[in-house]
């Protein structure tokens, strides 16, 4: 099979086994989705060496013993736990010790044409969700888990840091929430996609007259400066919401967060099941947020286009 792997620094497109179920389920991948984590992983973030890839739909091929049948449509929740640990018997393997992430720790990824992953990390897509809408569900969910992670109320101030895919689809799943936010972003054309759902936008160079108005921020940007935006944003005793993981390191202002006595919340991964019912009431679009659709066979190049400014999210059939 085809498959975009990262093998000593290098990423390229290659040929490779098709995964063995060895008790877990064998899906073929319809599309997948390239993320700004996978660019990063590229680059050396992790030490990661293996496939790349962890937003997808696909069919199941082999259902390596759960309960949904050959030929279903799927996503999978990218955490695969050891499955007897307490979190993992808590019905919540994100932490598990000796978990496997697809695609980004010790495990293949999804920018290949199969992928294994535990049947019970598998989720059905509704039938009035798109192969292309399903293939958000990973980074929209990992925008709801904001809402999880943070205590974010009615009548918060909030605003999302940086206006690309993960800022854009955050902002959305706030105000989906009832927690309209301030989207704050470079990019022109990207803020008029949330300014045409409603969503309040402003450019970052005119952030800082907004400074220490608000109760909770979401820092989506990836970059030092997006961190110090959203410092300068918090009113005293509000909420930093991470959501960005690249390669390098971050200044932290340490002394601002002790005098103003801020909390940093760390926000990784959501559910998948809030995600799928947004897209399946229609509450999210995610449509105009697709730039292109790529085959497979050009994935290396894709992933290296993925950073070309302006460019959302990019998506990779094998068809």
């Amino acid at each position: 099979m085809r498959a975009l792997r990262v093998t000593a620094g290098t990423t390229a497109l290659v040929d490779a086994p098709v995964p063995a179920p060895a008790g877990e389920a064998l899906v073929r991948v319809t599309l997948s989705g390239i993320c700004n984590t996978d660019r990063e992983l590229a680059r050396g973030y992790m030490g990661f060496a293996g496939t790349l890839g962890h937003e997808f739909v696909g069919v199941i091929e082999d259902p390596g013993g759960g309960p949904l049948a050959v030929g279903a449509r799927v996503v999978g929740e990218i955490n695969a736990g050891c499955g007897a640990c307490p979190r993992c018997a808590a019905g919540d393997p994100r932490h598990c010790p000796t978990r496997t992430v697809l695609g980004i720790l010790g495990r293949d990824g999804a920018h290949a044409d199969y992928l294994r992953l535990p049947a019970r990390n598998l989720v059905a897509v509704p039938a009035g969700v798109s192969d292309a809408q399903a293939v958000f569900v990973e980074p929209l969910a990992a925008a709801c888990g904001v809402l999880e992670r943070a205590a974010i109320t009615p009548g918060m101030a909030v605003a999302v840091v940086g206006d690309g895919k993960l800022g854009l689809l955050c902002a959305m799943a706030l105000a989906a929430a009832g927690h309209p936010p301030v989207l704050i972003g470079k990019h022109a054309a990207k803020l008029a996609r949330a300014e045409r759902r409603g969503i309040e936008t402003t450019i970052a160079a005119a952030a800082p007259t907004r400074a220490r108005r608000f109760d909770a921020v979401v820092e989506a940007s990836g970059s030092a400066s997006g961190f110090a935006l959203a410092l300068e944003l918090l009113r005293p005793q509000g909420t930093l919401v991470l959501k960005s993981t690249f390669h390098g390191q971050t200044p932290i202002e340490a002394a601002r967060i002790v005098i103003d006595e801020l909390r940093v919340v760390g926000s990784r991964c959501g559910r998948f099941a809030p995600a799928l019912a947004l897209l399946a009431r229609g509450a999210i679009a995610v449509d105009d947020l697709i730039t292109d659709v790529v085959s497979l066979d050009h994935a290396a190049a894709a992933l290296t286009h993925a950073a070309t400014p302006g460019v959302l999210k990019l998506l990779l059939t094998t068809a």
